[in-house]
């Protein structure tokens, strides 16, 4: 791979910056807020006030209109910082299907509300119970009546519904029928939480063994202004698909910033506990499956900075987002895995930090989307096999 394929902004005054805010939330904070399960609310706040958040949206807008790869230099240092990113990512994609399919008017009226924080678009509707990731398949329907849509059915894995003012929505618009293909007729809305709330919303928390702010959420008869239609009706699932490599790729430079985390914890202590006389990290059981672990973080680091360099020169990275996320995501679990190792029965204290962020980086095995299907992804779309569901 040549310099010229890897060529991506560092973004070095960027990250130092976010590293400095990142210091005021250190591990006591975070445990706290695990142990309650509860918002990281000041956190969010703090990124929000200074900008963070916005940096995808143009200037027209109010934000900082910078690529994609200082969005994933944000999410890949805020986790390298032992912060976590899950409470606030979802605004970085989820903004990007309104900027390039909204409206105008839909645009002038909520990216700047966005980009000041006023108000935040962190939810995002589409996984439903029965289907799962056969979106095709999902049942929440949208009925139109007059200048509104009637909206039924219910979703899961609805991450920080309770802390958002606005979702996209992704409903059946048009019926099912045995002609057509699933994704077809499929549409995206953006749906006023607030409004919503008590008016056919129903918001029910979901714990989990990570402090994500996961919920379930039930439609019952929701009225929803035409008006607030992302597009065109029935082309949602083209939308949602769009955004998607964009998603992928940032979770993978959270994964980066994980095991970089991690890495950086397991040599500190295996250079500092000493046992039968000498420090732990001069055995090669100790040195071997690190070294390993730090060089599977830097090929993956290199699988996602290509995934950044063919997105940001217009092209559609399926194929390099899908396998950013897959090694950048075993990288970070590998190192996980390493680092609660070599501490021992220390890795298992919480005032460590490293079980909590073992329970994190795990996520990403399953979440956004699983390792196995983004192995169907390659063997079908890349390897020309036959699709295998």
């Amino acid at each position: 791979m040549t310099e010229s394929q890897t060529d991506v902004p560092a973004y070095a005054d960027l990250r130092d910056a976010l590293a400095k805010l990142c210091a005021n939330y250190p591990g006591e904070y975070w445990r706290k807020l695990d142990r309650d399960m509860s918002y990281p609310t000041e956190f969010v706040d703090e990124l929000t006030d200074a900008g963070w958040l916005s940096i995808l949206i143009p200037e027209t807008y109010g934000g900082s209109g910078l690529p994609l790869s200082a969005a994933a230099a944000v999410m890949e240092e805020m986790h390298a910082q032992g912060c976590n990113g899950g409470a606030c990512h979802a605004q970085m994609y989820t903004m990007g299907t309104l900027l390039r399919h909204g409206s105008d008017k839909q645009k002038q009226t909520y990216l700047p509300k966005i980009a000041s924080g006023e108000l935040r678009l962190q939810a995002f509707g589409v996984t439903e119970p029965t289907s799962g990731t056969d979106t095709g398949a999902l049942k929440t329907t949208a009925v139109r009546d007059g200048d509104e849509f009637v909206i039924n059915g219910q979703k899961i894995w609805t991450s920080r519904a309770e802390h958002s003012d606005l979702m996209l929505l992704l409903a059946r618009t048009t019926p099912l029928s045995a002609d057509m293909k699933k994704t077809h007729g499929l549409s995206v809305i953006l749906v006023d939480m607030q409004k919503a709330k008590n008016n056919g919303l129903t918001i029910r928390p979901i714990r989990t063994m990570m402090n994500h702010a996961t919920t379930e959420v039930f439609f019952d008869d929701l009225r929803v202004p035409v008006e607030n239609l992302i597009g065109e009706e029935g082309k949602g699932f083209k939308y949602i698909l769009t955004g998607m490599n964009a998603e992928r790729i940032l979770i993978a430079a959270e994964c980066i910033g994980d095991a970089k985390w991690f890495i950086e914890k397991t040599t500190a202590y295996a250079k500092e506990r000493n046992v039968f006389g000498r420090p732990i990290g001069q055995n090669q059981g100790i040195q071997f499956p690190l070294a390993k672990t730090y060089a599977n973080m830097r090929a993956a680091e290199l699988m996602v900075k290509e995934a950044l360099r063919r997105y940001e020169l217009g092209e559609n990275p399926g194929e390099e987002a899908n396998i950013a996320k897959m090694l950048a995501a075993d990288a970070s679990f590998e190192a996980a895995n390493v680092c609660v190792q070599t501490h021992g029965g220390f890795g298992f204290a919480e005032e460590y930090d490293i079980e909590r962020k073992f329970r994190e980086t795990r996520l990403y095995q399953v979440a956004p989307i699983s390792t196995n299907l983004i192995l169907s992804y390659i063997s079908e779309h890349v390897l020309g096999l036959p699709r295998s569901y």
